[in-house]
């Protein structure tokens, strides 16, 4: 339930003004809702690149004439202390590194250039776990209330676990990356995947094209190299010799990578519907339409013992949308919940703690979890954004009823 803090310079600019008051070892606080991050004063270190924001100085706080300081400061909870000496009524600016690089820096290399700003719009709609964490023990424990004392970490790791269930189905972790289709046909699984959304490459209109899972073809876990009877055969440490797959190397050079060869499939004409202007249409459609392959976009599979997703061969150099779910802990304290879910994450958590207790009362813990299972159902109704005005516009002139 925080307030918001920052005003609309803090909000639109990511920046931040202080007027010195003349001397060394002067602290300025900084209020933004993201904090500080510090490495190095000096840009000739290689860690100042890992600083989130730039510090300027100006005699008259006029546009052009602010500098880039970069004498000894130090900071420690978004308090920077500035060692050196600042000038009576000298304005320092705090600017967070911004996609444009900022209104301070005078020359390109002083601009504060990144994505911090950015990154920290529309953040109001959430809380961050650490505040969910700090709040729910502020309302429900202590004296007097349902749950008497926990521990800080079981708090933690139950609203955690909140936050991993919640992400697969009702609250918005869904990552978008995109990518391009190198000449091996496969690309990494992000480090924070749980499973996928939806692949789909781009055009050159920019439209999305729904790349679709296929059963055509599948990626072996294991390719024991074998003898000429068929056993697998042994290293010197007793384990079997890998080889290759053949099938992942045959779907990768199949006729959808080079459509003349077509021609000479013997199958061809009993595979494949047919050719117009070098372009194949559908699989398996000379006698009916097979839904599962009816469609040009290309296809993919997982390949679990690589840990990437592999394309057909149609699909190299293109770009490509993966989105896919997060389970929401991909960083630390600062994973943020949408606040029309809170009540939701408080509700799991108070069932998950008293429910791990011996010697309470059962009609207490039944009535904890059907709270916890109604705010659940509530926040997954928020969430939908569901809008009428767009189910009319789609459902505008509709007369055929929906099979499925």
């Amino acid at each position: 339930m925080a307030m918001m803090q920052e005003n609309n310079r803090q909000y639109y600019e990511g920046a931040q003004s202080f007027t010195s008051i003349g001397g060394a070892g002067q602290s300025f606080t900084t209020t933004f809702d993201t904090d500080l991050i510090f490495k190095a004063f000096a840009p000739t270190s290689a860690d100042y690149a890992l600083n989130n924001f730039k510090l300027y100085t100006s005699p008259s706080g006029i546009p052009g004439t602010f500098t880039e300081y970069t004498s000894a400061y130090t900071v420690v909870d978004n308090k920077i202390t500035i060692t050196g000496a600042v000038a009576a009524n000298d304005i320092v600016v705090v600017q967070l590194k911004k996609l444009d690089g900022g209104n301070y820096g005078t020359t390109v290399a002083d601009k504060a250039y990144g994505n911090i700003v950015e990154e920290n719009y529309g953040s109001y709609a959430y809380t961050k776990l650490g505040d969910l964490v700090q709040n729910f023990l502020i309302a429900y424990v202590g004296a007097g209330k349902l749950i008497p004392n926990v521990k800080r970490t079981d708090v933690i790791f139950h609203t955690k676990r909140a936050i991993q269930e919640f992400s697969y189905d009702t609250l918005r972790s869904v990552n978008a990356q995109e990518l391009t289709v190198p000449n091996n046909l496969s690309v990494v699984i992000p480090q924070d995947y749980v499973n996928y959304v939806e692949l789909s490459w781009i055009d050159t209109q920019g439209v999305k094209r729904i790349i679709y899972p296929t059963t055509l073809t599948s990626n072996p876990s294991e390719m024991p190299v074998q003898d000429n009877k068929g056993t697998p055969i042994q290293d010197s440490f007793n384990n079997n010799i890998e080889g290759t797959s053949i099938t992942e190397d045959r779907w990768k050079n199949n006729a959808y990578k080079n459509l003349n060869a077509l021609q000479n499939d013997p199958l061809f004409e009993y595979d494949y519907y047919y050719l117009y202007g070098g372009t194949m249409f559908g699989y398996g459609q000379l006698y009916g339409l097979n839904p599962e392959t009816a469609q040009s976009n290309g296809w993919f599979t997982i390949n679990e013992r690589e840990g990437k997703f592999s394309f057909s061969a149609n699909l190299v150099d293109k770009v490509i949308l993966l989105q896919y779910i997060s389970d929401g802990l991909s960083s630390d304290l600062n994973t943020r919940v949408p606040k029309m879910a809170e009540e939701a994450v408080y509700a799991y958590v108070r069932h998950a703690i008293l429910s791990s207790r011996i010697n309470q009362p059962e009609y207490v813990i039944q009535r904890l979890k059907k709270e916890a299972s109604a705010k659940l159902r509530n926040a997954k109704i928020r969430l939908s954004n569901i809008k009428s005005n767009e189910i009319v516009q789609v459902m505008r002139g509709k007369s055929k009823w929906i099979k499925h």
